[in-house]
């Protein structure tokens, strides 16, 4: 069975080793202890790759950790997929309302500067 150091971990992913010790104390991930140094399994390998993805999809750690919890104790559940799709849909509702909200305020800048541009345009004319 494969084991990683905290350092091989950090290099794949591009993280901080502060970062990983920080999934750690926050019991996303497990790592065996041998002295002053932790030795990462493949299973905490593949559970920091999925941190990292639900950061990029906007998931916090307390809902990836939910998740991690469902699987531990359901593997392939029924719960844990109607859990996945449940946050999904909350998170794409959220940014369906950020992007409805930028969208407004790109209508606002524009006519904002259209306004600036036609009193600059009467203010050269004199």
């Amino acid at each position: 069975m494969r084991t990683f150091s905290i350092g091989e971990l950090a290099k794949e992913f591009a993280v901080t080793p502060r970062s990983i010790r920080f999934y750690e104390e926050q019991q996303l991930l497990t790592p065996k202890r041998e002295g002053q140094s932790r030795i990462y399994s493949n299973k905490d390998r593949v559970r920091l790759k999925l941190v990292l993805r639900g950061k990029r999809l906007g998931f916090s750690l307390a809902e990836t950790k939910t998740l991690f919890n469902l699987y531990d104790s359901h593997q392939n559940s029924a719960a844990q997929l109607e859990t996945m799709l449940q946050m999904t849909e909350q998170k794409r509702a959220v940014l369906n309302q950020q992007l409805e909200d930028i969208r407004m305020l790109m209508s606002e800048l524009d006519d904002v500067e259209s306004r600036c541009r036609d009193e600059l345009k009467q203010l050269n004319r004199g």
